[in-house]
């Protein structure tokens, strides 16, 4: 019977795992015992010249070495025995020109010559060797002592206690190896069990058959008429069906590339790579509206859905601006009711001259109303809606004027959201205004680049600045709920479509006097044409 290489997945990776589990195993044993006993050595001459040119560098040592005597409770001991103390060498000796100790971790060898020739140091040499001197062998650092002039008066020589290391690690290869071993042995049985996962993860399938069943998810994916794209762990773009591809404009080459360098930067690449979280995110590309949602995966990557909302979205857009239509028309067709009532009294009162001047004052004043609105805001749904709750203000005895700082391009991406922010912020501020004095509400559209700034300014009482926040949860509210249902959605729904659109917001109280609530929206309108 003739043995090859094994057909399943689970027999595979079982042998390919023991083979480099032990391969390692070996090779981190041999590269762990090769240089360690030289690294030790190196790294203790070091430490040891490191803490002899410290020493060295002390400026009182020369003076202390013009005017004292070595002695065992002189200066120039208590230094050295500090600095020995303090960094855990073995000794720290000061000598003179003559090799005669001035420190010693011995007392007794103080005012005696060094054991060893001090003669290279002495000339101007910085040594680091390894040798046995009255105290054992020692791996020693030694620097010349120089005064303020340069000149050398002395040397610094620190030893660091020393054992021999290949005979540490001789005595050390019998438990090495039985660690080796145990290590061998965990990381044999870690490679059966993950073998033993992987085989009931495939079924025990061929690598013929997982190939099989890639090709057919592959032609699965590529099918479907969503937006699918995959990415690593490290952002890297790993699939990316056909929808995946006409929507974001890639191509198949792009698959391997990180999502930055194939995205231009913008809410979509924020969106695609996790900065932004949230369900069914909308955002735009290459002028197509999308509804992107991510999920993690557990490799670290994530995978993202993508679908085009652009032709729902241009639907949406004509019933929102029909539904507005009717609205203000149905608040004209009231404002027109009572306008020609008080007409009608005035002609029955034969008072013509009243009559004319009233017909005129009233088809003026919206006719201004609506040409302010059009020459600043040049979206058609939010102008319709504009002038439509001018008529509703009208009715109300409040005052809805538009600021003069107000500017809004024919670039709305989202116009129905921007409809549902605009139409809560004014309906709140109606409700607020009638109880000032001389009640009015004022709107703010500006746009600068592709962010729009959205505030509406009210003379009501205001907001409390410990509720500042808790208006915008959803339920929260200090009006009395009406009959057919609840309240508290308006300002919730408010900030929910802005952050939706990667905006905020918030509400402050101005030096005038009421609430102002301010929308901030980053990538509300398209970039400005060239």
């Amino acid at each position: 019977m003739r043995i090859g290489w094994p057909r399943r997945v689970f027999s595979q990776v079982l042998l390919v795992q023991l083979t480099i589990t032990t391969g390692v195993t070996a090779l981190a044993t041999g590269l762990f015992l090769a240089p360690l006993s030289s690294q030790l050595d190196d790294q203790a001459m070091h430490r040891a010249l490191a803490i002899a040119q410290t020493t060295a560098a002390r400026p009182e040592l020369d003076d202390q070495l013009r005017t004292s005597r070595p002695t065992p409770d002189g200066p120039i001991q208590a230094q050295a025995e500090q600095i020995r103390r303090s960094t855990g060498a073995e000794y720290v000796v000061v000598m003179d020109r003559n090799g005669v100790r001035w420190s010693h971790t011995s007392p007794e060898q103080i005012g005696r010559r060094v054991s060893t020739d001090p003669s290279e140091v002495l000339s101007g040499r910085e040594l680091m060797e390894i040798d046995r001197g009255t105290l054992g062998r020692s791996a020693r650092g030694k620097v010349p002592l120089r005064d303020e002039n340069g000149a050398i008066v002395g040397a610094v020589s620190v030893g660091i206690a020393y054992e021999n290391v290949r005979d540490r690690l001789l005595s050390a290869v019998p438990g090495l190896l039985a660690y080796a071993g145990g290590a061998l042995a965990v990381g044999a049985i870690a490679a059966y069990l993950v073998a033993r996962r992987l085989q009931r993860r495939t079924h025990d399938l061929a690598f013929s058959d997982i190939s099989a069943l890639l090709v057919e998810r592959e032609a699965m994916l590529h099918s479907i008429r969503e937006g699918v794209l995959a990415l690593d762990e490290r952002g890297r773009i790993r699939l990316i069906n056909d929808e995946a591809q006409r929507l974001l404009d890639l191509d198949p080459t792009d698959t391997g590339r990180p999502l930055h360098e194939v995205l231009p930067p913008g809410r979509t690449t924020d969106v695609l790579a996790g900065h932004v979280t949230g369900a069914d995110l909308l955002t735009v590309s290459n002028g197509r509206v999308l509804v992107a949602n991510r999920m993690p995966t557990d490799d670290g990557g994530a995978v993202a859905t993508l679908r085009d909302r652009t032709e729902l979205e241009r639907l949406g857009r004509e019933l929102d601006g029909t539904r507005g239509l009717i609205d203000a028309l149905r608040a004209q067709d009231h404002e027109h009711a009572n306008r020609l009532h008080t007409l009608l009294g005035l002609l029955e009162l034969e008072l013509y001259e009243e009559a004319v001047e009233f017909i005129t004052e009233a088809v003026g004043v919206h006719r201004a109303t609506a040409e302010q609105v059009t020459e600043r805001v040049h979206d058609a749904l939010l102008a319709s809606l504009l002038v439509g709750k001018a008529t509703v203000a009208a009715e109300r005895g409040v005052s809805l004027r538009v600021s003069p700082h107000t500017w809004l391009p024919n670039r709305v991406i989202d116009p129905p959201g921007l409809v549902t922010i605009v139409g809560n912020l004014v309906d709140n501020a109606l409700d607020a205004a009638p109880g000032a004095p001389e009640p009015a509400v004022e709107i703010e559209l500006y746009a600068e680049g592709c962010t729009l700034l959205v505030r509406v300014t009210d003379t009501g009482p205001g907001i409390p600045v410990d509720q500042r926040e808790l208006i915008f949860n959803e339920g929260w509210t200090t009006k009395a709920p009406p009959a057919h249902g609840k309240r508290g959605i308006g300002l919730a729904l408010v900030r929910r479509l802005a952050e939706r659109q990667g905006g905020s917001a918030r509400v402050s109280g101005p030096d005038t006097g009421g609430a102002e609530f301010t929308i901030v929206l980053p990538d509300a309108l398209t970039e400005e044409p060239r």
